[in-house]
């Protein structure tokens, strides 16, 4: 409990019938065999993982590789066989969910005897369909998806997996090893309320549900303590953390980090909403420097009009004011923004109502997308759908535009210091990642998931080129 919160631990969800009771080293699943023939190796069965979408899905198939792993099961890249294949989907648009598709196909292309499980967002709201499809075995929900290793011992036993109707607490992550990626991530939330009008992902993740502070502050704990230098909270409605906690919020679990987890380590976050990003989170981006230097808050539309019909809870005038506080507060820092066109309604003054707003604002960088009528969604039976052929054209002049700034925004940097965290080795050198979100190639030599003082030198492209000053 904190602050009077009341809820069961989510490690304890579990009851010990309900834990897994097989290894990957052998089955003995009557009928299994039937359907699925299983090359058990030494090393446990060999499972392959694939994630469409969001940053949040890349998390939990980490997590699940993670648990699958600590059980006996071979992890192996999705184009090898396997004999299980889990599959995280994504519904955010028409062709997300024609790739999950495809990846469904392929799997079971590839060893047709083998088990194809698919999980996530298009999984859910699409559950029925999928599981009629001939390549599919398993379709677990999100709801599910963190107690997956749980579902598919189930149905191997030929049980009848215990799918919950209503979200379970999200449980505690710990991992044993580094995995791939040289930045940890946190999810500390999921869910979303806002029923945007376009977006189906209130279906798809339902209510939102938070991480209890102390589950969070030991993720980190333990990721900083394996030496990740860069940890990154996550979620799909990232400021709304807390809501469900009486007398939590972001800015209040993260002081409750940088104040209880010592480490040399820095935080970044995922997505923010504009009406998200309070004086308190300002105030810690200004103090601490273990807090990275960049926010990336969607604005969709430049538009009021638009903004409305979106059901966004914002307007134009609300977004660059807040853009324009937070340039005061650190001119060299990372703005990015996601930005949607062809939204039905938006005409000719519409887009350039949205295009003024960005050339308007210290926006260093643009995700651009094309809007995608989603099933379900108030936006899908809109009057005033925008024609293919439009929404193109003005994807390319935005993406033009998005362009131009990021170019203004590296050359601003050149001789500038950043705190950087090298990565990966590159043809030409070290490639990192700065504080503010840009790429940096650093000489060769260089040492690796460490954070380094760079001093900019040039922008080569892209990726700005610079030399070591200092390692922290």
């Amino acid at each position: 409990m904190e602050n009077g919160f009341k809820q069961k631990e989510a490690d304890q969800i579990i009851t010990e019938d309900e834990r897994p009771f097989a290894s990957a080293s052998g089955f003995d699943a009557e009928g299994v065999g039937d359907r699925h023939h299983f090359q058990t190796t030494d090393q446990g069965l060999r499972i392959a993982f694939a994630t469409l979408g969001c940053k949040v899905n890349q998390v939990e198939i980490e997590a699940l590789r993670e648990e699958f792993v600590q059980n006996g099961y071979q992890p192996v890249e999705f184009t090898d066989t396997a004999d299980i294949y889990v599959i995280n989907t994504c519904a955010v648009t028409g062709a997300a969910e024609k790739k999950s598709r495809a990846m469904m196909r392929r799997a079971k292309r590839k060893n047709p005897l083998g088990l194809v499980i698919v999980t996530g967002c298009y999984g859910q709201v699409a559950a029925q369909s999928i599981s009629e499809l001939p390549e599919v075995d398993l379709v677990v929900s999100n709801n599910d998806k963190e107690y997956l290793l749980d579902m598919l011992n189930r149905y191997l036993r030929n049980e009848q997996p215990v799918c919950e109707n209503q979200p379970r607490p999200l449980r505690t992550v710990k991992y044993t090893f580094h995995h791939p990626r040289t930045r940890g991530f946190v999810k500390i939330q999921d869910g979303c309320d806002s029923f945007c009008s376009y977006c189906i992902v209130p279906l798809a993740r339902g209510r939102i549900r938070s991480k209890l502070p102390h589950q969070v502050r030991e993720e980190v704990r333990n990721l900083a303590a394996m030496g990740y230098r860069e940890i990154v909270l996550n979620g799909i409605h990232l400021g709304n953390y807390g809501k469900d906690l009486e007398g939590w919020k972001l800015s209040s679990l993260l002081r409750s980090i940088l104040e209880e987890v010592p480490g040399n380590y820095r935080i970044r976050l995922g997505s923010l909403e504009p009406n998200e990003v309070d004086q308190e989170l300002i105030e810690i981006i200004q103090r601490d420097n273990r807090f990275c230097k960049h926010l990336h808050i969607p604005l969709q539309s430049g538009s009021d009009k638009i903004l409305k019909s979106m059901n966004r809870s914002y307007t134009s005038d609300q977004y660059l004011d807040l853009l324009q506080e937070l340039f005061r507060v650190d001119p060299k820092m990372g703005l990015t923004a996601d930005v949607m066109v062809g939204f039905p309604g938006e005409g000719r003054q519409e887009y350039e109502d949205t295009l003024e707003l960005v050339q308007k604002s210290p926006l260093n960088d643009l995700h651009v997308f094309r809007y995608s009528s989603r099933p379900g969604t108030k936006a899908a039976v809109m009057p005033d759908q925008i024609n293919e052929k439009a929404k193109a054209e003005r994807s390319h002049s935005l993406i033009k535009v998005g362009r131009n700034l990021r170019e203004k925004f590296l050359d601003s940097l050149i001789n500038y210091d950043l705190s950087v965290l090298t990565e990966e080795v590159a043809d030409m050198g070290v490639k990192g990642l700065s504080e503010n979100y840009v790429e940096v190639l650093l000489p060769s030599g260089v040492e690796l998931n460490q954070l380094h003082q760079i001093r900019i030198r040039q922008r080569q492209e892209s990726t700005l080129l610079g030399e070591v000053v200092e390692q922290f």
